[in-house]
């Protein structure tokens, strides 16, 4: 049974990976491209992780931990360039 809900889950969050990557495709600035690669990051986590859970795969979990420091070192990175820039 509740491997029937993670598959719904992981369903769920992979169509949400889908319209985020339209989002980044076709969003009409820069601003609205790095919200939708951070929406995709954090979709992606949250899929690795019930996939994990799914499947028994540790791997993936560690996956989605690096997934994590990463985005956020670039929304760092992206402040830190808008606040130079507003300078």
């Amino acid at each position: 049974m509740i491997d029937a809900v993670l598959y719904i889950a992981a369903t769920f969050l992979l169509v949400n990976v889908m319209v985020a990557v339209v989002r980044v495709l076709r969003g009409p600035g820069d601003r609205d491209r790095m919200l939708g690669l951070l929406l995709l990051s954090t979709t992606v986590v949250g899929l690795l992780a019930v996939l994990a859970e799914v499947m028994s795969v540790p791997a993936l979990r560690d996956s989605a931990l690096a997934l994590v420091a990463l985005a956020a070192l670039v929304v760092v990175a992206r402040v830190r360039s808008d606040g130079a820039r507003d300078r």
